[in-house]
C-alpha cells in the first residue's frame, strides 16, 4: 500500500493542464520557503516546471482559485460541481445593499484591484478570521468569492484581482445533486487514495466547505463511496483507492523533497501509519519548540519518508539543510539522486548559485 500511494501519486511527467486535471484540486499555500506549496506540489509532475509557472499561466488554463477540502486551485469541471453554493443573494442587515453595488461596480470596471474598491466605497474594517482587524470591502469582495459571484483573474504581488463571475442557475435535483457529491468524492479519492477507512471520512467530511448546502448529504456520500471504491483490508484496517484503477509499478530509486501539502504527505494520520514517525508542520510553532524547521520538506527515497529537508536561499545561493529520522541511507545510489534532486529543486527555482548541504 505504501509503494502504491507513491507510485499512483508521483505519475509521470505531463503538461501543466494534464497535471491539473489528473488531480483536479491541488492545495495552495502562501508561505515560500523556498517556494510556495502549489508549485513544490506540481515540479514532481509537470515536465519543466518553473516556480510560478501556475501563477504565469493562470488565465490561460481551466482553473480557479476556490475551496475544495482545503483552499486551492480545482479546474473548471470540479467548481462546476460545487456551484452555486446555497442561497446567493441572502445577506444579512443591510449588506444585500453593499453587495449589489459592488458587483455593479466590478461589472462596470471589468476586473479590479481590492485597492479600486475599497478607495471607491470605504466600508471600514471588520474582525477576520484570525481575530485581527481587515478591511471590511476586501471581506466582502472574499465572501462574493466564496459564493461563486466573483472569480480571481490573476494575482498582483500575491494580491487577487477580480472579475465578476456567473454559474448555472439550471434545477439541481435530488438525484443531480447526488451524482455531484459522488463526483466531488471521486476527486478527492483520486488526489489523496488509497485512504485509510478514517482518512476517507474525515476528507469526505472536509466537503462540506466546498458545498456548504449540501452539507447535511455528506454522511449519505461517504457510504455509497464505501460501497463503490476499491477496498482492501490490511491490520483489521480497510483502506479506499479508485475501483478501475490498476496498481501502479514499483516506485523508482529517485529522491524526492515533497512539499508539506503534497497528496503523498498531506494526511498525516496515514503518514504514520506508512511511515512509522509523525511529521508536522511547523511554520506556525514557535521556534524554540520546532523538532523539523519551519517549513522542513518530506525526504522521499523510493518507497520511503526517511527525513526532511529545510531550503533556504540567500544572496543568489540555496541552501539544504537536511534531518533523518534514523540513519542517513547508505550507498553511492541514494548519494547521486539526492544530488539530482537538488539539482532539479535548483533548476525548479532557476539559481545559479552554489548549493551546501
Amino acid at each position: 500500500m505504501r509503494r502504491y500511494a507513491v507510485a499512483r501519486s508521483l505519475f509521470g511527467p505531463t503538461t501543466l493542464r494534464q497535471a491539473l486535471e489528473v488531480f483536479g484540486f491541488v492545495q495552495a499555500d502562501p508561505i515560500r520557503a523556498p517556494a510556495r506549496a502549489q508549485d513544490l506540489t506540481l515540479r514532481h509532475r509537470v515536465a519543466g516546471y518553473r516556480a510560478g509557472d501556475l501563477d504565469r499561466r493562470y488565465a490561460e488554463l481551466d482553473v480557479h482559485e476556490d475551496v475544495f477540502v482545503n483552499y486551492g486551485f480545482v479546474t473548471g469541471a470540479v467548481q462546476a460541481l460545487m456551484h452555486p453554493r446555497g442561497r446567493m443573494n441572502r445577506w444579512p442587515g443591510g449588506a444585500g445593499r453593499r453587495v449589489n453595488a459592488l458587483l455593479e461596480f466590478v461589472r462596470e470596471r471589468g476586473v479590479v484591484h481590492p485597492r479600486e474598491v475599497d478607495a471607491h466605497f470605504s466600508h471600514g474594517t471588520v474582525t477576520n478570521y484570525w481575530g485581527g482587524s481587515s478591511n471590511a470591502t476586501t471581506h466582502l469582495l472574499d465572501a462574493l468569492h466564496y459564493r461563486g459571484r466573483l472569480r480571481v483573474v490573476r494575482r498582483e504581488a500575491g494580491i487577487r484581482i477580480y472579475t465578476t463571475h456567473e454559474h448555472s442557475t439550471d434545477r439541481i435535483d435530488a438525484a443531480v445533486r447526488r451524482a455531484r457529491l459522488d463526483a466531488l468524492v471521486d476527486v478527492v479519492v483520486r488526489t489523496y487514495a488509497p485512504l485509510p477507512s478514517p482518512s476517507l471520512a474525515m476528507l469526505v467530511r472536509r466537503l462540506r466547505y466546498a458545498v456548504p448546502q449540501w452539507q447535511k448529504d455528506l454522511s449519505a456520500a461517504l457510504l455509497r463511496a464505501r460501497g463503490r471504491l476499491g477496498r482492501e483490508r490490511i491490520d483489521d484496517l480497510d483502506w479506499y483507492f479508485p475501483a478501475d484503477e490498476s496498481r501502479a509499478d514499483d516506485p523508482p530509486n529517485q529522491v524526492r523533497l515533497l512539499a508539506p501539502f503534497d497528496p503523498i504527505v498531506w494526511d498525516r494520520r496515514r503518514f504514520e501509519m506508512l511511515w512509522g514517525w509523525p511529521y508536522r508542520f511547523e511554520a506556525y510553532t514557535p521556534a524554540a519548540k520546532r523538532r523539523f524547521g519551519y517549513y522542513a520538506l518530506p525526504l522521499l527515497w523510493q518507497d520511503r519518508v526517511v527525513g526532511w529537508g529545510n531550503v533556504t536561499v540567500q544572496n543568489g545561493a540555496m541552501r539544504v539543510d537536511l534531518g533523518f529520522i534514523a540513519a542517513r541511507p547508505r550507498g553511492r545510489v541514494f548519494k547521486r539522486e539526492l544530488d539530482e534532486e537538488i539539482d532539479r529543486l535548483r533548476s525548479f527555482l532557476s539559481i545559479d548559485g552554489t548549493v551546501s548541504e
